[in-house]
C-alpha cells in the first residue's frame, strides 16, 4: 500500500520482515546486567503479516489466537498500548497477526511485528511522531525493535538500539528452523557464553572474521540446533541469528539457493529468503 492509497479508517495489512544477525559479538556487559552487543542487522524478504483496523472507542483488541503467548503479553498489544500513552491518543485498534516466523528462532518476530504496528499505527491514528521517539518507544519493549523502525540493514551496538546503516551485497539466503524453541535468557544466563569479543570498527567488518558469540552455547544445550547447523554447512557459510533456534546461510543467487533447499532432509523446515534493505512500511515515518 502506498501512502496516496491511504485510507485511516480503512482495515490494512502490512508486513513484518524477519531478521538475521550477520554476526554477533559479545563485547561487555553493563552494571545493570545488560549484555553490550556489536551485530549487521539484515531483514529478509518473508515474515509475518499485521492487519490493524483503527477504532474510535480506544480499545486495544487482538483478533488472532496465538499458541502461547495470551493478548495482553503479546508485543503488539503492548506496542499499541505504549504508543497510545506516548502520543496521548484516544484511538484504538484491532490486530490481527498471521505468523510465519518461529518463536525462539533469533529471526526478530515479535520485534518485528510490534514495529509494524508502531510505525503503522502511528500513521492510522495520526499520531505524527518521529522515526527516533518510535525507536525509543519500541526500545522498552525489546532490544530489536528500534532495528525495525529504523528500516533498513544496520550495524548495531549497545544492547542493539545504537544503528548505523550499512551496505551489504545482495543475496539468498536457506534458512532452517530446528524444532526448538531457544529462551534467549537461558543462553545470556549461561556461564561458559563469550562476553569478552573485540570491538570491531563497522568499516572493516567485512573483511574481519567474525562469528556468533551466542552459537557455541546454544548448540550445547540444544542438540537440534547443532543438527542443523551441521547440515546446512555441507553447502555454504551457514551460521545461527540471534540467540538461536534459527540457521542461515547466505547464497548469491536464487537458483544456488534453491539447489540446497531441493536437499533438505525430509521433516527439516527449510526455506528460502532474498535480503530486504529497505522495511515495506519505512516511507511511514521521518
Amino acid at each position: 500500500m502506498t501512502l496516496a492509497q491511504f485510507d485511516p479508517a480503512a482495515t490494512i495489512r502490512v508486513a513484518a520482515p524477519a531478521k538475521i544477525n550477520l554476526f554477533l559479538h559479545i563485547v561487555g556487559r553493563r552494571p545493570d546486567g545488560y549484555h553490550l552487543l556489536q551485530t549487521a542487522f539484515r531483514m529478509l524478504d518473508w515474515g509475518d503479516e499485521i492487519t490493524l483496523r483503527r477504532r474510535d472507542d480506544g480499545a486495544i483488541l487482538r483478533t488472532t489466537d496465538i499458541p502461547g503467548v495470551p493478548a495482553e503479553s503479546d508485543l503488539v498489544v503492548k506496542a499499541a498500548r505504549a504508543l497510545q500513552t506516548a502520543a496521548g491518543g484516544t484511538f484504538g485498534a484491532e490486530i490481527g497477526v498471521s505468523k510465519q516466523i518461529p518463536m525462539g528462532g533469533g529471526l526478530g518476530g515479535g520485534s518485528s511485528d510490534a514495529a509494524s504496528v508502531l510505525l503503522a499505527l502511528n500513521r492510522i491514528w495520526g499520531c505524527g511522531l518521529s522515526r527516533q521517539r518510535l525507536q525509543e518507544i519500541g526500545l522498552t519493549l525489546g532490544a530489536d525493535v528500534p532495528f525495525f523502525i529504523f528500516g533498513e540493514t544496520a550495524f548495531a551496538e549497545g544492547v542493539g538500539e545504537d544503528l548505523t546503516p550499512l551496505s551489504v551485497p545482495p543475496a539468498w539466503y536457506v534458512m532452517v528452523a530446528p524444532s526448538v524453541f531457544v529462551p534467549t535468557s537461558e543462553i545470556f544466563s549461561d556461564p561458559l557464553l563469550t562476553r569478552d569479543s573485540e570491538i570491531l570498527i563497522m568499516q572493516a567488518f567485512a573483511t574481519h572474521t567474525t562469528r556468533n558469540d551466542m552459537q557455541a552455547t546454544a548448540c550445547k544445550k540444544f542438540p537440534k540446533v547443532a543438527e542443523a547447523l551441521d547440515w546446512l554447512s555441507q553447502y555454504g557459510a551457514a551460521r545461527m541469528s540471534g540467540s538461536g533456534a534459527c540457521i542461515f546461510a547466505p547464497f548469491d543467487t536464487k537458483e544456488a539457493a534453491e539447489q540446497v533447499l531441493a536437499k533438505a532432509p525430509q521433516g527439516l523446515k527449510v526455506w528460502v529468503a532474498e535480503g530486504l534493505d529497505r522495511h515495506p512500511l519505512q516511507s511511514w515515518v521521518v
